[in-house]
């Protein structure tokens, strides 16, 4: 099916590397097929994990081929302009949101996005589009986590570690929400105050505390689980404040990877999307009023500093606003 639109401005890059290859470039409007929902793409959400793939990991690990001009970006949200014959419980018109990880048809730093209609979900009155934009790749990674691999009760105490990142100020909610204690490492001072704002029963900023300590007094007896967002040094210490037989949980690709004794039951996983956990989380922003801290908003011209400012210090994510307008 072709669209009456044929052309559109994206973000892209015509060779894997660093930020710089990064350009702005016309390039065709992607065409629907019958299970595809067209989206104009109003925000975009920045990912830690576009790292990897702008620098040609995901193609090589996964041996899938690079066809450039190549539209960077995970997720998203906007208006739908067109629907396939085949799409239902969609409009023209409607805001939406949706997860589109290595979509063969083109990312989201683009004026426009197909994606099939299972990753798309309306947006919620309760998040903006900019909130909704970014809120779905962390928010199914925390809930994975959580849900599905620690299978976390309530009551139970939990480290969060990375806790004012992206995955992480997500997980500390969602945690909360599920009646967990949350001992929450954060990363500086205005990690440890958002961590505060969004309700952790105890939180340290992980560069200058005692962490074993501080988790000891927090639970004598050892943490019951935790979802930890990165490795390192100071990771591994924390590792060792969790109790015996206690659960540890991480996403796929954190690095360095983790020192986990063999006492404690550990499981990597990926945050990948689908209609079920699509559908959950909707109803968590819903029903427990999730919501996503926007650090920094940079317009579609400037993806590249986008990009630059993943390996700066920021508080839960990074978007990219893809309409020319004034930033909110």
């Amino acid at each position: 099916m072709k669209n009456s639109k044929n052309s559109m401005k994206a973000a892209v890059i015509n060779r894997f590397g660093g930020p710089e290859e990064l350009v702005i470039q016309g390039i065709d409007v992607p065409e629907i097929g019958p299970h595809d929902v067209l989206i104009q793409v109003e925000y975009a959400g920045v990912g830690e994990w576009d790292i990897f793939e702008r620098e040609g990991g995901y193609a090589k690990m996964l041996g899938i081929p690079a066809n450039f001009p190549y539209v960077l970006g995970s997720e998203g949200a906007g208006i739908v302009a067109a629907l396939g014959t085949q799409v239902s419980g969609l409009q023209i018109g409607d805001k939406v949101y949706a997860a589109g990880f290595l979509n063969p048809k083109g990312g989201f730093y683009a004026e426009y996005v197909s994606v099939d209609s299972k990753y798309v979900a309306r947006v919620p009155n309760q998040v903006t589009l900019k909130e909704a934009a970014v809120i779905s790749g962390v928010g199914i990674t925390a809930l994975r986590g959580l849900e599905d691999i620690l299978k976390l009760k309530k009551g139970e105490s939990i480290m969060i570690f990375g806790a004012s990142g992206g995955v992480g100020h997500m997980a500390v909610q969602l945690a909360k929400a599920m009646g967990a204690r949350v001992f929450a490492v954060a990363s500086g001072e205005d990690g440890v105050e958002l961590c505060k704002k969004l309700g952790c029963d105890a939180v340290v900023d992980g560069r200058n505390v005692d962490i074993a300590c501080a988790a000891n007094e927090f639970a004598p007896e050892g943490i019951d689980a935790a979802l930890f967002m990165a490795g390192g040094a100071t990771a591994n210490e924390a590792v060792k404040s969790i109790r015996t037989e206690g659960r540890l949980a991480y996403p796929n690709g954190i690095y360095p990877l983790l020192d986990i004794p063999d006492e404690i039951k550990s499981l990597g996983y990926n945050g990948d999307p689908d209609t079920e956990i699509i559908n959950r989380l909707n109803n968590h922003i819903i029903a427990k009023n999730l919501k996503v801290h926007v650090s920094q908003t940079f317009l579609l011209e400037d993806a590249r500093n986008a990009h630059f400012a993943l390996n700066n210090h920021y508080l839960g994510k990074l978007c990219i606003q893809v309409k020319g307008e004034p930033i909110d």
